[in-house]
């Protein structure tokens, strides 16, 4: 059966898909037959090196649990800042005043092209020679700062990019009612384009929380990679069976993260359907009368 989208398929297109399956599936089992005896063989399967994960809880209380929660500290600080800063910048890259779309412009293109590593080693710099904040909560401090003001910017460009893809028709239509711009805005768009970009600002979430662990490569911030590095060193040469679990720790959060924001898009979308019911002629008390 064809569709306005793509044409059905003929029988040698299936078989064609079908050898194709089998060639991927059997390459990607070769692969992981690879990876297994080139781990086996350097000994890195060995219970010993698991056994400290599965077999009792100074590995997670000590190192992963401690890591983990400062990786959700810096992580969620960041967030909580960087969407209302980005959305904020993201509209007044829109407005109509150029004092005001300037500005935010330069702002914007500034920090988004300078990487986020630089900003948050910039950050340490600054909080250590005009701040009082203590040796131990500069890595927070300045991991933080290089999170949100790099994806702030980021989240701008979606917002403005959210907005711009409605049709016009929505702000004229608001404003011919009499709406002002700004009561058109928070009224009419932004509640339409949040369904939009959630997908992109989820995607920039979950950068925002993998990006909190160049603070523990680079500024010691004890976040859950460095954790990793700590366990290693202190358990002996398990540095493979550290880095799996906290790569499986890193996604099962984003995996958790995408999997929330699929079910708000959803209930989003739901929501902004009608949910009036559809009578039948014969329930409507006028159905039988006379025009």
């Amino acid at each position: 059966m064809s569709s306005v989208l793509y044409d059905a398929q003929g029988p040698r297109a299936k078989r064609r898909n079908v050898l194709f399956t089998v060639v991927f599936l059997v390459a990607l089992a070769a692969l992981l037959w690879w990876v297994f005896s080139s781990l086996n063989d350097k000994g890195q399967l060995e219970w010993a090196l698991w056994k400290p994960f599965f077999t009792g809880t100074e590995a997670w209380s000590t190192y992963i649990w401690p890591g983990l929660q400062n990786t959700l500290k810096a992580a969620a600080l960041a967030v909580v800042i960087a969407l209302p800063l980005g959305a904020v910048l993201g509209i007044a890259r829109l407005s109509d005043h150029a004092w005001v779309r300037v500005p935010a412009a330069i702002i914007v293109e500034f920090f988004r092209s300078i990487p986020v590593l630089v900003l948050m080693i910039f950050g340490l710099a600054l909080f250590a020679e005009y701040t009082n904040v203590s040796s131990d909560d500069r890595p927070l401090y300045a991991v933080v700062t290089g999170l949100v003001l790099y994806n702030a910017s980021v989240l701008a460009e979606i917002v403005r990019a959210g907005i711009l893809a409605l049709p016009k028709g929505q702000a004229e239509g608001a404003m011919a009612i009499g709406l002002r711009k700004g009561q058109v805005m928070r009224l009419i768009l932004l509640p339409q384009a949040v369904t939009a970009m959630l997908p992109a600002i989820v995607s920039q979430l979950v950068v925002i929380l993998k990006d909190t662990a160049l603070g523990g490569a680079i500024l010691t911030f004890p976040e859950l990679l460095a954790s990793a590095n700590t366990m290693s060193g202190y358990y002996g040469a398990n540095v493979i069976a550290s880095y799996t679990v906290v790569a499986v720790v890193y996604i099962a959060l984003n995996f958790a993260l995408t999997t929330f924001a699929s079910w708000l898009e959803r209930r989003l979308r739901r929501a902004k359907k009608s949910t009036g019911a559809v009578l039948r002629a014969d329930d409507q008390p006028n159905a039988g009368a006379a025009v």
